[in-house]
């Protein structure tokens, strides 16, 4: 269900642009909340990312969006993930999450819980719709 990819070729021969993004945030900690959801300052496809395929949206809505029901949309309202807007989940949401995951352990849950445990070193991540 998980990607990562070394090189942006590599991600484009495994599915061109057909991803959600799961990406660190690198904005300064004192960044306003309704600037870190606000999308400007995005830049996609980043190599440390992981990646879900369209193909298995489905299958991670319905295995994660139990665990992903905290995030703050561009609108600067909460909720479970939207598949095809921007979610930002700041650095406080980062041990929750992994209680949950570790909790629950919904599929391949264990590559995700490696990639948080890097998001402590951020501020907080994404989730970007496809």
């Amino acid at each position: 269900m998980f990607h990562s990819f070394k090189t942006q070729e590599e991600r484009r021969a495994c599915g061109g642009s057909a991803f959600i993004e799961i990406q660190f945030c690198d904005i300064p900690l004192k960044t306003p909340a309704k600037n870190l959801a606000a999308g400007g300052h995005i830049q996609h496809w980043r190599n440390d990312s992981l990646y879900v395929h369209a193909d298995d949206i489905d299958a991670f809505y319905q295995e994660y969006s139990r665990i992903f029901d905290c995030g703050t949309y561009n609108n600067m309202k909460t909720g479970v993930f939207d598949l095809y807007g921007i979610n930002y989940y700041a650095p406080a949401l980062i041990d929750p999450i992994s209680e949950k995951l570790n909790k629950e352990k919904p599929e391949e849950y264990e590559a995700l819980a490696a990639w948080l445990s890097q998001a402590k070193a951020h501020n907080g991540f994404y989730i970007f719709g496809i």
